[in-house]
């Protein structure tokens, strides 16, 4: 059974914001949209390997997507499909979450190898 691990408060991402948290070598991208969260493995299908080049940099410019920093791959914040770029048709890895007491925790999932 895979144990729980707590992101940060609520509070802390604010709408139409991306945040990525570490967990030793598992990375999870946090996004708050509509008022709804969605949390992914930080890793592109192309490429194996995490979507940013900076710190909580993953939204394009418009803020409408998930945006892979190497090639601009573009990935639905709702579903995690890509929808344009070399990997359009596969999907982010989603990560469970729960809200408890205001905090978010979530089940680390591993991403393929």
């Amino acid at each position: 059974m895979s144990e729980a691990h707590r992101l940060c408060a609520l509070a802390e991402i604010e709408e139409g914001q991306a945040r990525g948290f570490e967990f030793g070598h598992r990375s999870v991208i946090a996004v708050a949209r509509d008022g709804n969260l969605y949390t992914y493995v930080n890793w592109c299908p192309h490429l194996g390997i995490g979507l940013n080049f900076f710190p909580d940099e993953f939204l394009d410019q418009e803020r409408q997507f998930l945006m892979c920093a190497n090639h601009g791959a573009l990935f639905e914040i709702e579903t995690g499909e890509c929808v344009s770029g070399p990997c359009q048709g596969e999907a982010l890895l989603p990560v469970p979450h729960q809200i408890r007491e205001g905090d978010i925790w979530v089940t680390l999932v591993e991403p393929p190898t």
